[in-house]
């Protein structure tokens, strides 16, 4: 097959190159795929999505105001459909790590969506005389104003996704919360013997904090409502038509189905990119809070036989190639790998978003990267977490009972009713012996079995008040 057969020859500002003939990208998208071979992957399919929503949009608001004709406007809109349905995902080949500002990424879908619109016009990919990708699919618009409101659009309906997941491990950790509220277990702080505490009441803490999770991501969602889109190359909307700027976003939200907002002031939208930084920070912080409990799973089912054991979590696969019948916990410890990733991915964030100089940020590219894998690997992580772990933990009710009994640190709910003294005393014959504190102070006459059944009654230890002090008063108190 001849040269001439296999490639189109396109021109830019730099000069010209042979684009393969049946590619939908053109030479902006081929210069940029060969300047930045980074990370080797593709873009993010919902960024894909989101270029093609707002492309749309603007190709509808352009026409609505006079300034895109409708033969143009149709055949933009059926290509920018076409994209949101899944197809030509291939023909967008630059790198999500890029220079530029995104400008790559822009021309990517503008020359796809061209060469689209060419075709079903009944054109040849290439005549750019038919749709332009500047000065149609682009018009009205800069770079400046359309990636981050794709990045805000993206990270948005990731947001959901991640939110729905959170959910869900949130019902499932009430459940287990319920489930186990009969069963005492030691608390400990520092490692060491604390005091009791029941496991349901354990479940029911991570829930609360997985609540405080789902709150702010709401607060993450509404930093990522307002788009700076019409704002074009530094949010002073040059180029803009002044009705396009009043219906851009307007139409956006329509044809996302998201409720979206155009930022008050489109110069600080343009330059100041502080609400990435607390979206991810939200991120980083519900990444905190699943990799602390993670630790209290691996802790608590830690064993099975010489550890902790108190818990055991579900079997999912062998744990090792050379120790038959060993399994892991690999649900929590994949949840902490997830929750590593999104700190340091935070950081990334705070860096890049800090570099920005005057009118415009350059380094949204590795924001977005960074903060789309955030917020999808939590959503991932928190999915196997629910399917996987929690839904199936069950509990060592008798061997968690028998620490208790055998724990010195129900000597605290004796306290109260001996004195710190002796109440020290014992705890450090325990200790030293290996006898029982319940042992030593029936022992020593300090309670009665009957007074130290009340006392040491497992819901009267676990919550507010001095234990079992209505049961003793009733009984004449000692």
């Amino acid at each position: 097959m001849s040269k001439e057969t296999e490639y189109r020859i396109e021109h830019d500002s730099i000069g010209e190159k042979q684009i393969p003939k049946d590619a939908y990208y053109g030479v902006q998208t081929l210069r940029a795929a060969e300047n930045f071979f980074i990370t080797g992957l593709k873009m993010h399919p919902e960024f894909i999505n989101s270029f093609a929503q707002i492309k749309k949009a603007a190709a509808i608001t352009n026409f609505e105001v006079g300034r895109l004709d409708k033969k143009r406007a149709d055949a933009i809109v059926q290509a920018c459909d076409e994209i949101m349905s899944g197809k030509l995902h291939d023909e967008f080949i630059v790198d999500p790590i890029q220079g530029g500002a995104g400008t790559s990424l822009n021309m990517n879908a503008n020359e796809v969506i061209a060469n689209r619109a060419i075709e079903i016009l009944g054109g040849e990919k290439g005549d750019y005389s038919v749709v332009n990708p500047n000065d149609h699919v682009n018009y009205g618009q800069s770079t400046n104003d359309v990636f981050p409101s794709c990045g805000k659009l993206t990270t948005l309906k990731l947001l959901y996704k991640a939110q729905a997941e959170l959910e869900r491990l949130y019902h499932a950790l009430m459940e287990k919360s319920e489930e186990f509220n009969h069963v005492i277990k030691m608390g400990r702080t520092q490692l060491q013997d604390a005091v009791p505490i029941r496991l349901g009441q354990e479940f029911h803490a991570y829930a609360t904090a997985i609540r405080r999770d789902i709150n702010r991501f709401d607060r993450a969602k509404e930093e990522m409502r307002h788009l700076n889109l019409g704002g074009t190359a530094i949010g002073t909307g040059l180029n803009a038509d002044v009705k396009y700027l009043q219906r851009v976003v307007k139409n956006i939200s329509l044809i996302s189905g998201l409720e979206l907002i155009q930022a008050y002031d489109l110069i600080d939208a343009t330059q100041n990119l502080d609400g990435y930084v607390a979206c991810s920070g939200i991120a980083k912080s519900c990444a905190v809070n699943l990799s602390k409990m993670c630790n209290d799973l691996r802790l608590m089912s830690s064993g099975p036989r010489t550890g902790l054991g108190e818990i055991n979590l579900p079997a999912k696969q062998n744990g090792s190639s050379i120790m038959p019948g060993k399994v892991n916990p690999v649900i929590p410890e994949v949840v902490n790998q997830v929750a590593f990733h999104v700190i340091g991915n935070d950081m990334t964030v705070a860096m890049a978003a800090e570099a920005g100089q005057l009118e415009l940020n350059a380094f949204e590219p590795i924001i977005f990267y960074k903060l789309f894998q955030s917020v999808e690997t939590i959503a991932c992580a928190v999915h196997t977490l629910v399917d996987n772990c929690i839904s199936g933990i069950t509990a060592n009710e008798q061997h968690c009972k028998d620490m208790v009994e055998n724990s010195v640190g129900i000597i605290t709910a004796i306290c109260p009713y001996v004195g710190y003294e002796k109440a020290a005393n014992v705890a450090k014959e325990a200790i030293r012996t290996g006898k029982s504190v319940r042992e030593l102070v029936i022992r020593d006459k300090l309670l009665t079995k009957e007074q130290l059944d009340i006392i040491l009654n497992p819901v009267s230890m676990t919550e507010p008040g001095i234990s079992g002090i209505e049961a003793m008063n009733k009984m004449g108190g000692l």
